[in-house]
C-alpha cells in the first residue's frame, strides 16, 4: 500500500507537470494571432481491471492526462487598418495551401495576416497561398477553390453604355415660347443636368441632358455633347446625340418614354457609341413610374444620377467585405471582385491537429473539411482590416498555474510521506 501511494504521487507529479506545460504554452501564445488555448483533462487510474469483478472499495493508482482539449472560443477582433489583414467572426477557418515541413496540401488557420507577394499571390506570413473562388467575367464565382492571385496591373477603360437620372420635373413649368434650339439650349428648355461619360479610350466627356415641356404632362429631352469632341468635329457647336419624349399622368407618374438611346461618335474612339438613358421604369413598361423621372408640383431637381463607364486605373490595394469577397481597388474609383475567400468548416474543431505556425490539419477526429463561403452554412463573417487575437485569458492562466503548482507540491508530499512510512517499516527489523 505504501508503494502504491508513492506511485500515485509520481503519477500526480507527471500529470501536473504536463498540465503546467500546457499552461505555459497558453501564456507564451497570449499575443499570437488566432491562437486557441488548450486545457488539460485528467482521469483517474485503477491498478486493476474492471473486468476482474473487484469491489469499488479498492483505492486507485493515481491520475493521468486523458486529453489536451483545444478551446475554439472566439478571440477579440482588433482593427489594424491594413487592408490585407482579415479576421473570422464565428466558426470556420481560412484555407492556405503549400508545403509545411515536407507536407504539401491544405492547411487551416484563424490567423489572417495576409499579404501580396512578388508574384501577385495572396499569401500568409509563411508564404502559403490563400485559397478562394475566382471571380468570373459574368459576375459569378468558380466552383472549385484555387490560389488567389491579385491582378496588380492597370485595368482597361470601359465605355459608358448606360446612364441613369433620378429627378423631378416641375409640373408648374410653362411651355417655352421659343422653339427648341440646340445652339441655345438654356433659353429653349426648362431644366438640365450634366453627366460625365467615357468613350472606348477612357476619355471623359460631358453630356448635357435638357428637359423641355411641350404640353401638360408631356416633356421632351435632348442629349448634347460638345462638337469639339466629336468626329467629325464641329468646333464651338453643340451636337445633339439623342432625343425622346417623357409622358406623365395627372399624378406625376411616368407613363411612357421614347427615344432613350443616345448615339455618339467621339473623336479617336470607337464610332457609334450607344448610351442607354434610364429615366425609370414607366407604368406602360410594367413599372411604378416613380423610380426615375417624376413630375410633381415642386422645383425641378436631380436626386441622383450615374453611369457605368470609367477610365483606366492603376491598382492601389485590396478590400474585403463580410462575405469574404476580395476586391481590387483602383485609382479610377473602381472596385473589382478578384475572388471570394474559401472558408473551411469541420464537424469537430477540437479534433484538428496542430501543425505549428498558426496552422491546423484535418484528422480522422475532425472529419473532412467542408469548403464554403463566409456567412453560409454556419460559417462566420469576414472582417477586413482586422485580426483575431488569441483567446487566452491571462488572469485565468495564472490561476491555473498556481493550482497546478499547489497540486504538484501536494503530490510531492505524498511521495515523501510514503518514503517516511517505508523507512519506519525497514526500521522494525532493526
Amino acid at each position: 500500500m505504501v508503494l502504491r501511494a508513492m506511485y500515485s504521487g509520481v503519477s500526480g507529479l507527471r500529470a501536473e507537470g504536463e498540465a503546467l506545460g500546457v499552461v505555459g504554452d497558453n501564456i507564451a501564445n497570449v499575443n499570437t494571432t488566432g491562437f486557441k488555448g488548450q486545457r488539460v483533462l485528467f482521469s483517474d487510474v485503477l491498478g486493476h481491471s474492471i473486468l476482474a469483478g473487484t469491489t469499488s472499495s479498492l483505492p486507485g493508482s493515481g491520475v493521468r492526462v486523458a486529453d489536451v482539449q483545444q478551446m475554439f472560443t472566439q478571440g477579440a477582433l482588433t482593427a489594424t487598418g491594413i487592408s490585407t489583414d482579415m479576421a473570422l467572426n464565428g466558426d470556420g477557418f481560412f484555407v492556405v495551401q503549400g508545403n509545411v515541413e515536407g507536407i504539401t496540401g491544405n492547411f487551416y488557420t484563424r490567423a489572417g495576416e495576409f499579404k501580396v507577394d512578388a508574384n501577385g499571390m495572396l499569401v500568409n506570413t509563411a508564404g502559403l497561398e490563400v485559397q478562394g473562388y475566382e471571380a468570373l467575367p459574368d459576375g459569378t464565382y468558380a466552383a472549385a477553390p484555387t490560389s488567389i492571385q491579385v491582378p496588380t496591373s492597370s485595368i482597361e477603360p470601359h465605355a459608358t453604355e448606360n446612364a441613369s437620372v433620378v429627378a423631378n420635373l416641375d409640373a408648374a413649368e410653362a411651355v417655352p415660347t421659343a422653339a427648341w434650339d440646340d445652339q441655345d439650349p438654356t433659353a429653349t428648355s426648362n431644366f438640365s443636368t450634366s453627366i460625365t461619360v467615357y468613350d472606348s479610350l477612357g476619355q471623359s466627356h460631358t453630356m448635357d441632358v435638357y428637359f423641355r415641356k411641350t404640353a401638360a404632362n408631356a416633356w421632351e429631352f435632348h442629349a448634347l455633347v460638345s462638337g469639339d469632341e466629336t468626329n467629325p468635329a464641329v468646333p464651338g457647336q453643340n451636337v445633339e446625340v439623342g432625343t425622346g419624349t417623357l409622358t406623365f399622368d395627372t399624378e406625376g407618374v411616368l407613363t411612357a418614354t421614347t427615344g432613350t438611346t443616345a448615339t455618339v461618335d467621339f473623336a479617336g474612339a470607337t464610332a457609334g457609341q450607344a448610351i442607354t438613358l434610364d429615366f425609370g421604369t414607366s407604368t406602360g413598361a410594367g413599372g411604378t413610374g416613380l423610380d426615375g423621372i417624376t413630375q410633381f408640383a415642386s422645383p425641378s431637381n436631380v436626386s441622383s444620377q450615374g453611369q457605368d463607364g470609367y477610365a483606366s486605373g492603376d491598382f492601389t490595394g485590396l478590400a474585403v467585405d463580410g462575405q469574404g469577397v476580395v476586391m481590387g481597388l483602383y485609382t479610377n474609383g473602381q472596385k473589382l471582385a478578384i475572388a471570394q475567400l474559401t472558408i473551411a468548416k469541420f464537424q469537430s474543431n477540437e479534433g484538428l491537429g496542430r501543425a505549428g505556425g498558426n496552422l491546423w490539419i484535418e484528422t480522422r477526429d475532425s472529419g473532412n473539411a467542408a469548403m464554403g463561403t463566409a456567412g453560409s452554412g454556419g460559417r462566420g463573417a469576414v472582417s477586413g482590416g482586422a485580426l483575431e487575437s488569441s483567446n487566452v485569458d491571462l488572469a485565468e492562466q495564472f490561476v491555473e498555474m498556481i493550482r497546478h503548482q499547489r497540486s504538484f507540491s501536494a503530490n510531492s508530499k505524498t511521495i515523501t510521506t510514503a518514503d517516511e512510512m517505508l523507512q519506519e517499516l525497514i526500521n522494525i527489523k532493526r
